[in-house]
């Protein structure tokens, strides 16, 4: 099918189904897209596909969001973008604002206590899944591994911030690379034939503009996009609110953590929790266990965290409407970045996929964010089983175990062990 035959009510309609139906994490919504577009609708080829996938993935940010929006603009242009990537996220913006004021609203009721107290364990196990299967897929070699491991030093035991790991990460692979290319592994690219872009590919890309203009442009409308909302809270409302923070520090955490939701969680656990003090490590488990369950991006879980800021900390307003505004800011400036790096850069993907020096200091960044994930899985873990409370919570050991065998050996799906381990904590707590 050439490029000319997507029509973009055809493009719409996949798109919006898509947005409904895409749980599983990005894993799963990158399988998804993959049977859909390359094997049944065939709008796109294998090879082209991977290579937008690979540029997705050199970003920081959602690569499951930004594969679509890129797949969209390729296909119907900047507005099939825009519906591509704003169709991805908008039923997760409703059904997780739902589910955060009702976690606000309700959550020292008994029964939805003990729902999210089963949770807990889940959250504990896919983490460590996660870091098995990124790591698994980023450590190669001893060098990378020694990344991840003082990685995982410098955040658990100094508590350095994550953008500063992720900086110095960047410039050790980056200077390793050039000097002493064995510590990583061998490319792809060496050991395998080059296949060529499809045409229909080729020729959509080329009818995209590349210059200078276009990119000062996108550039001035994004930024101008992205600042206005903080600009506007700021007017109203001074330039020390908590709204403020929000904005800046999701919009930190858009800009600087590669490696997908996990690196993000990392970040955002360290400010959110440790610095700003909006949030409990529970409850912010509790908003990795709602984003697992609900489709679109898994990073959507950062709207949980700027509800829950608003509800507590936006002084001189109803704990809703500051949830609210705090939440819908939260969302507003995790995307927007993702989109725009993505207009800015897709018109040179070609370029930026065969610069061997970045993809090696990107290798070192994802081997660090396997140690951030780390941290972040030994963080949930302390606070699962050692809770505020005191004691040892045995079955919270029982039910994670148990979680992270079903799902690192028996298959069993992400979204299941959710929904069953909350019902099991459920039961656990209405039998004692």
């Amino acid at each position: 099918m050439s490029n000319e035959q997507v029509s973009f009510r055809e493009a719409f309609r996949y798109w919006l189904k898509l947005g409904f139906i895409s749980f599983g994490g990005p894993t799963g919504q990158i399988a998804m897209m993959h049977k859909d577009l390359v094997e049944k609708k065939k709008w796109i080829a294998e090879d082209h596909f991977l290579q937008a996938l690979n540029f997705c993935m050199l970003l920081p940010g959602p690569e499951a969001q930004q594969l679509a929006t890129y797949i969209g603009w390729l296909l119907n242009g900047k507005w099939g973008g825009i519906i591509a990537g704003g169709l991805f996220v908008l039923p997760s913006i409703f059904i997780l604002w739902l589910f955060a004021w009702l976690y606000a609203s309700l959550g020292s009721v008994p029964t939805v206590a003990a729902f999210f107290y089963g949770l807990k364990p889940a959250v504990v196990a896919i983490v460590f899944e996660a870091v098995l299967r990124i790591g698994k897929k980023s450590l190669k070699t001893g060098f990378l591994y020694s990344l991840a491991a003082a990685a995982f030093v410098g955040i658990y035991v100094f508590n350095i911030p994550f953008p500063v790991i992720v900086l110095f990460a960047g410039l050790i692979g980056y200077a390793a690379g050039t000097r002493y290319p064995g510590l990583f592994p061998q490319a792809a690219s060496d050991t395998m034939p080059h296949k060529p872009i499809s045409p229909v590919a080729e020729r959509a890309a080329a009818s995209r503009s590349k210059g200078w203009q276009r990119f000062v442009k996108v550039l001035a409308v994004f930024l101008s996009l992205w600042s206005l909302p903080v600009v506007l809270i700021g007017l109203w409302r001074g330039w020390n609110d908590t709204f403020i923070d929000i904005g800046i520090l999701f919009s930190k955490a858009a800009v600087v953590t590669f490696g997908g939701a996990y690196a993000v969680l990392g970040y955002i656990s360290q400010q959110a929790v440790s610095h700003y003090h909006w949030i409990m490590p529970e409850q912010m488990m509790d908003g990795l266990g709602l984003a697992e369950t609900t489709p679109g991006p898994l990073i959507m879980v950062n709207q949980f965290v700027g509800y829950l800021a608003g509800y507590y900390h936006a002084q001189g307003l109803s704990p809703a409407l500051g949830g609210a505004i705090g939440g819908l800011l939260t969302t507003w400036v995790t995307f927007i970045p993702s989109f725009m790096m993505i207009f800015l850069l897709a018109p040179y993907i070609e370029t930026l996929r065969k610069n061997e020096s970045l993809g090696k200091a990107l290798s070192a960044i994802t081997a660090s964010v396997v140690g951030v994930v780390l941290n972040l899985a030994v963080m949930f873990t302390h606070h699962t089983l050692v809770p505020d409370a005191g004691g040892f919570d045995w079955y919270a050991l029982a039910a994670a175990v148990i979680a992270f065998v079903g799902m690192q050996w028996l298959k069993w799906g992400m979204v299941p062990v959710i929904i069953g381990s909350a019902l099991a904590g459920l039961l656990w707590k209405t039998i004692l």
